[in-house]
């Protein structure tokens, strides 16, 4: 009998593994869920519901600040969960809270039909899912992600942040500490200027490494009348190294904020 031999590329062989990966890591998922399906979550919505005006500043040249009308949502429905631009789905308990599927809403990308970002590409706003857990724990609560661009980057970012809870009167205040760590392919989308973009721009080429950029901000709730809240949030960050030196950006600070009327579901 004639024997056949199979060879794969170097390239179809990456292919074949990354697939292979995905593959074992969502069955783990749906395993874990269906035998977790025991623990009970609530049928309805538990949280905040409402509406915000979010503003934000651009550290790069010439594009405008962000200030637009939003839906306000912070609550859990089942194991589905909203975190106001961060959205997912509980799969098993881990320490505090549980392993979650996340994915979120990010205005990072601009345009460059303005005089000065003539001859820039523009930039798209990115799409991070990944994996990631918030930890309730008695001194405070613990959000890690890890996300993963599928839109134009095709990068990897990282948060840690930690929030404590405080009280004042008969407001609660939640002070907020973290760090964000952006890889190389993300700075190089949305920071760095290609050959090709110098010749045809005043900028000159960079090429920006990993970076990050830790900050600190802070969430005030405020009760109006009944069930219903006022929240103030208000995050400076401190852009790291592979950022600030790039000769599109003209600041070392991004603030963003917003404020939100919400009715809280008990």
């Amino acid at each position: 009998m004639q024997k056949i031999y199979l060879q794969l590329s170097p390239t179809c062989l990456i292919a074949v593994r990354k697939s292979f990966v995905l593959i074992l890591f969502f069955g783990f998922n749906l395993f874990v869920a269906t035998a977790a399906g025991a623990e009970e979550f609530s049928d309805r919505i538990k949280g905040d519901v409402g509406v915000a005006v979010y503003g934000s500043t651009n550290p790069v040249k010439g594009d405008g600040n962000t200030l637009l009308p939003l839906p306000y949502l912070y609550f859990d429905y089942g194991r589905y969960f909203a975190r106001f631009d961060t959205f997912g789905y509980k799969t098993v308990p881990l320490g505090y809270g549980h392993l979650e599927l996340v994915g979120r809403i990010n205005l990072d990308g601009y345009q460059t039909n303005t005089p000065s970002l003539q001859g820039l590409s523009g930039r798209q706003n990115s799409l991070p899912l990944g994996i990631g857990t918030f930890q309730e724990t008695p001194i405070g609560g613990f959000f890690l992600n890890a996300f993963y661009d599928v839109h134009q980057s095709h990068s990897r970012l990282y948060e840690l942040i930690y929030a404590a809870e405080l009280s004042v009167g008969e407001s609660e205040v939640y002070p907020m500490l973290g760090i964000e760590h952006f890889s190389a392919r993300y700075t190089r989308y949305f920071y760095g200027v290609t050959p090709a973009e110098a010749a045809t721009s005043r900028f000159t080429a960079y090429e920006p490494k990993a970076t990050t950029t830790p900050m600190l901000g802070f969430v005030w709730e405020i009760p109006v009348e009944g069930h219903w809240n006022a929240n103030l949030y208000m995050l400076r960050r401190w852009l790291g190294p592979a950022i600030r030196q790039s000769p599109l950006v003209n600041t070392r600070l991004q603030d963003e904020a917003f404020i939100s009327l919400s009715y809280h579901y008990n």
